[in-house]
């Protein structure tokens, strides 16, 4: 089989290939693409369309349906692209809420009235009276379609990227799970000595995610220097336990802890230590995970949070796990502590983020700023 590449314009390139022989008229069939991009990378998109002729797979984009650009989308490219949990959330909103809905209409034909058509279909919920989705989750669903229908538009199989002209349904504010100092000392109280306290009380001490606290080794940990470096995440798919390196450079980050933390790690260490002698395991490795199971294991994340759900009816807490991050950051906020090094602590890639989740946190010190202005011009008005 042939094919070739033709510019069209400045970076966007006509594919033409053969595409074998019409089984009622015996004609050979021609098929043609628009690409964009360069002519080496127009090149390789030909020799893809090519191959997967050759094997069968291949859909005319001119006549593709939403559900077969979809699919192409998740095999070709969100399976390399993006991590697989990731891969999983988009997979399931393609399955469960856009093909069953959009699937059959064809993706050049795709427009605004029907994805705004879809958000309020799945806000509403089904006509069996199954109850519709929470804005936030309709807002996934908007995104992964804006994400595949803008490669749509880059790749040449449409025109433009309709999600791109919709807009998602409105999220309300959502107040953030902020313990209060009294409320954090009852609970560190109440759950020391059992194994769910260590994790907790590094969520508050440091502000880490819950990924970032099971993939903590003791190599990563320095109790000399009273720090920790976060090097990687434990994530948790369908097809099992990932660790993963963070998604930024900011992500990897070094906390210093404070003492508290300090000694209760060393006293683990010791534990962890003995229990692995007594058990035959020999003594931890380096590497060995500071969270791990009594058989060096990970923990799981989903295992962690159910724990805490289980424990904190007791306790009279609705928090979840990650509100021991939020209030780890209300409480470094309070202390006055610079957005910058807040952010940073947090692994945030940008104070913007920080400010965006956290920025109500920050008391008004207009007051005090005409106070400074004062002070610092005061000699020359007197």
């Amino acid at each position: 089989m042939t094919g070739h590449v033709r510019r069209r314009g400045e970076r966007s390139w006509e594919l033409k290939f053969d595409a074998g022989t019409d089984a009622l008229t015996g004609k050979r069939k021609t098929h043609y693409a628009s690409f964009k991009g360069t002519k080496r990378e127009a090149e390789i998109e030909l020799a893809k369309l090519i191959t997967l002729v050759q094997t069968g797979e291949h859909v005319d984009s001119s006549r593709a349906t939403v559900t077969e650009f979809m699919d192409r989308w998740l095999r070709d490219w969100v399976a390399g692209n993006v991590s697989p949990k990731t891969a999983e959330r988009w997979n399931d909103l393609a399955r469960l809420h856009i093909t069953p809905h959009i699937g059959a209409i064809p993706v050049q034909k795709l427009k605004a009235v029907h994805l705004s058509e879809l958000y309020g279909k799945l806000l509403r919920g089904a006509a069996d009276g199954r109850a519709g989705l929470a804005p936030r989750t309709v807002g996934h669903v908007h995104r992964a379609l804006h994400r595949a229908l803008g490669h749509a538009a880059q790749w040449g199989v449409t025109a433009s990227n309709v999600a791109a002209l919709v807009s998602p349904p409105r999220v309300a504010s959502v107040e953030l799970e902020i313990l209060s100092a009294e409320q954090t000392q009852t609970l560190l109280a109440k759950l020391r000595g059992r194994a769910l306290y260590l994790p907790v009380a590094t969520a508050l001490a440091t502000g880490m995610r819950r990924g970032e606290i099971l993939a903590l080794r003791w190599k990563d940990v320095e109790l000399d220097h009273s720090r920790l470096r976060v090097e990687q995440s434990l994530e948790q798919t369908r097809a099992g336990l990932r660790v993963k390196a963070p998604k930024t450079k900011f992500g990897r980050r070094t906390i210093t802890l404070p003492p508290f933390l300090v000694s209760d790690l060393r006293a683990h260490w010791k534990a962890q230590q003995e229990q692995r002698l007594a058990l035959g395991l020999g003594k931890a490795p380096a590497d060995a995970l500071v969270f791990a199971n009594p058989d060096g294991l990970p923990r799981r994340p989903d295992g962690l949070t159910m724990e805490w759900g289980r424990a904190r009816k007791p306790l009279g807490l609705k928090v979840s796990l990650h509100a021991f991050r939020h209030t780890h950051a209300s409480a470094l906020i309070a202390s006055g502590m610079d957005i910058l090094t807040i952010s940073r602590r947090l692994g945030h890639s940008s104070p913007t983020i920080t400010l965006s989740v956290y920025g109500h946190l920050f008391s008004n010190t207009d007051d005090r700023a005409a106070q400074i202005v004062q002070g610092a011009f005061s000699s020359g008005t007197d």
